[in-house]
């Protein structure tokens, strides 16, 4: 009797080039495997310390890099399994992940992350394509870390440059740097990771944006990454709600418009929920959290955290 065997697909690496990413240790995905036509599995590294998504207190991994990971990898299939041209421009149009927190700890960063991909949605502009949706799981030593999902649509260069031509044309015009808020209200420790800068109204700050920022600007841009406003949802949360570390449990965010460099961005909070805390000083907050240019939505995003309780590491 003869027993087929199923083929082994090869391993692939990353690039930083696949992840739109212009320095190595800013690339989160190092590796992936086709399972199927919609389905991969990656192998993700979230290093312990990070210019921009380093621990958020002395226990924890950013929860924001589980975003990011998402991001990388789905620009990464666009180009290399679904014939997005190199030269695509992506929008990602909403994003949700949902995190254990208890299993982001700064002491497992050396233990790889392991991430099933599942591709749906799938519509195409002849031999490429035109917008998917990416739904990951991570998993670390085979216990659940994260979830999430995202809508990511594809532009040629000609259809970009004929909706973008003038704020292409002011790329290289200046943006006045506005001075943050303090870093240990925004959750951060660097004043130069701060997105938020202060505003005459309690629980409202105008989007604070750093065009020579290493990451969260790697190369010159027409407007405003999706990934600083969901970073400004984060920060924005934080310091409505006075949780220090803010370690959001879920966050999801809908993107309606390009965010312009030149006028000014406002994020607004509303605290939508929060749940007294018990004797251990635990308790969960829910903070909604908008973003308005010109009198029109930007984004609008909901961010619950909750304390997590303290488990073993994996060594």
């Amino acid at each position: 009797m003869v027993t087929s065997v199923a083929p082994v697909t090869p391993v692939t690496p990353v690039t930083k080039e696949l992840a739109h990413r212009t320095a190595e240790a800013d690339v989160f995905p190092v590796r992936w495997r086709r399972i199927s036509d919609t389905r991969f599995r990656f192998t993700a590294h979230w290093p312990a310390a990070h210019a921009f998504f380093g621990p958020v207190d002395d226990r924890h991994q950013d929860p924001m890099v589980v975003g990011e990971t998402l991001r990388q990898a789905s620009m990464v299939l666009a180009h290399a399994e679904f014939g997005a041209p190199a030269d695509t421009h992506f929008v990602m149009w909403d994003l949700t992940v949902n995190t254990d927190p208890s299993a982001l700890l700064l002491s497992d960063a050396a233990e790889p992350v392991d991430v099933d991909v599942v591709c749906s949605e799938i519509r195409r502009r002849g031999r490429g394509l035109h917008s998917m949706r990416t739904t990951m799981e991570f998993r670390r030593a085979g216990r659940f870390v994260a979830r999430g999902t995202g809508s990511t649509g594809c532009t040629s260069p000609l259809a970009y440059r004929r909706l973008r031509a003038r704020q292409l044309a002011e790329v290289a015009t200046p943006v006045p740097l506005l001075p943050g808020i303090s870093p240990a209200l925004a959750g951060r420790s660097r004043a130069e990771d701060v997105v938020l800068a202060p505003a005459d109204r309690p629980g409202v700050w105008r989007l604070r944006v750093d065009t020579g920022h290493p990451v969260l600007f790697p190369r010159p841009n027409d407007h405003v990454p999706g990934m600083v406003l969901f970073e400004a949802a984060r920060q924005a949360a934080t310091a409505a709600s006075g949780r220090h570390p803010f370690l959001p449990r879920s966050m999801t965010a809908a993107f309606s418009r390009y965010a312009e460099l030149h006028s000014p961005c406002w994020i607004e909070t509303e605290i939508l929920d929060e749940a007294p805390q018990d004797p251990q000083g635990l308790g969960e907050t829910t903070v909604r959290v908008s973003g308005r240019q010109d009198g029109e939505s930007v984004f609008s995003a909901t961010l619950t955290c909750a304390q997590p309780a303290r488990v073993r590491s994996l060594s």
